[in-house]
């Protein structure tokens, strides 16, 4: 098992294996599929964008309201492939890294071996238990959008795996 400290450089991502289990401490991004459309179209637009994607990771999640006391309620992952549409190009403006759960198409693959990037995926179904290991929420951008916001949180071994490395292989492929 590997502590790192987002964000990870290149050197980082390179180093890591599919498979492998490491525990994330620093600051992510959320963003789902509204937050990804909404980033999507400023781009388009040539609009600067509400955050700074140069080596940022991106957090698939809808977290529910915190409780009294707490940073953030239930933050379990979102399938990945829901963002698949939009992921090579914010690859393409700077983002490396991505959590989420489940597979993801061939663009996305050919997108993290073009920019050395990296897929972690985090236990689906345990977002109470995920929720312990973020210390912070801010919100970020289209508030509106409510879980779907996009917000920066801070984490500390937030527990994932290698879920495609910077090879392209695949834990869901490898089985």
């Amino acid at each position: 098992m590997k502590k790192l400290n987002l964000p990870l450089s290149r050197e980082e991502r390179d180093s890591l294996t599919c498979g492998e289990y490491v525990l994330l401490s620093g600051e992510l991004y959320t963003a789902r599929d509204a937050g990804h459309k909404r980033l999507h179209e400023l781009i388009e637009q040539g609009s600067p964008l509400p955050l700074d994607l140069d080596q940022a990771c991106i957090y698939y999640v809808g977290p529910t309201p915190a409780a009294p006391g707490q940073a953030i309620g239930s933050a379990g992952p979102t399938t990945a492939s829901r963002m698949d549409a939009w992921t090579p190009e914010l690859m393409d403006h700077g983002m490396t890294c991505m959590i989420g759960k489940g597979r993801r198409n061939e663009a996305v693959k050919q997108a993290i071996i073009l920019h050395h990037g990296i897929y972690f995926v985090t236990c689906g179904g345990a977002g109470a238990l995920l929720s312990h290991c973020i210390v912070k929420r801010e919100p970020v951008a289209f508030e509106d959008l409510l879980s779907e916001a996009v917000t920066r949180l801070t984490v500390k071994d937030f527990p994932c795996f290698v879920g495609i490395d910077c090879s392209g292989k695949d834990i869901y492929d490898l089985g």
